[in-house]
């Protein structure tokens, strides 16, 4: 006979409030638990591993480039009891996981390049609509990344910005950073940390925000973040062949 378990038990085995229980359901991120004729939800094993599924799968929030996404429809496959699509969808969320950690490394390993003198380009001074042609930035981000203090542009007496060649290195160090998904305060903190040290370690000031800093993204912690959605992944992956062989 089947092991069975009320709203309340689920909450205290699985550790949450038996709101976000219902609210599972809800969202259908479990399977449809079946009703007695009082209307009291019945759950049973499977909604207990499919629970265990979803709290490891939303234990770490990676936003970029559609991977939450990707990640709520493994969920959904579980809770429909698909598990072969699930492993599958697994499987490319780990790749897409491995993709995101090597374009943040190389990020830095731009970055470092940059910084050595390595990549250079000799440049007059430009006006932003230049500046947007020759880097493939759009004059929107350039006003966002001004207007976060990513970038200081001199102006010229008639009020126009002027880029320097300096200006023009650092454009491409934010734009490296943002391709791999840095957030805009990570780079921030980097770029201001650089104006103090040229010598201080990039990977570090990147991943390692401050405890005093009033706002901290969830990219902010970018490198290790991405590990641990990996890890994480990689267990959700053997939970769910276990289910398939369950179930």
């Amino acid at each position: 006979m089947k092991k069975t378990y009320k709203t309340s038990e689920v909450a205290r085995v699985i550790g949450i409030h038996p709101n976000t229980v219902r609210l599972y359901e809800e969202l259908e991120l479990i399977s449809k638990p079946i009703r007695k004729d009082n209307g009291y939800r019945v759950f049973t094993d499977i909604h207990i591993d499919q629970f265990k599924l979803a709290r490891t799968a939303f234990q770490i929030e990676v936003l970029q480039n559609g991977l939450r996404k990707k990640m709520i429809a493994i969920v959904k496959k579980s809770a429909l009891g698909q598990f072969d699509d699930a492993i599958r969808l697994t499987k490319d969320y780990i790749f897409s996981i491995e993709n995101e950690i090597a374009n943040a490394n190389e990020s830095v390993s731009i970055v470092n390049r940059l910084l050595l003198g390595r990549i250079t380009e000799k440049t007059s001074s430009l006006k932003r609509k230049e500046v947007s042609d020759k880097l493939g930035i759009t004059m929107d981000t350039l006003r966002n990344w001004e207007t976060n203090g990513l970038l200081k542009v001199k102006r010229k007496e008639n009020g126009y910005r002027v880029y320097t060649d300096e200006d023009i290195q650092k454009l491409k160090i934010i734009r490296s950073l943002k391709c791999a998904n840095y957030s805009l305060s990570a780079i921030l903190r980097m770029m201001n940390e650089l104006s103090k040290n040229k010598n201080a370690n990039i990977h570090q000031i990147l991943n390692s925000p401050k405890e005093n800093e009033d706002v901290i993204s969830v990219c902010d912690k970018l490198i290790a973040s991405l590990n641990s959605a990996k890890e994480n992944a990689e267990k959700m992956e053997c939970m769910l062949i276990d289910m398939k062989n369950k179930y």
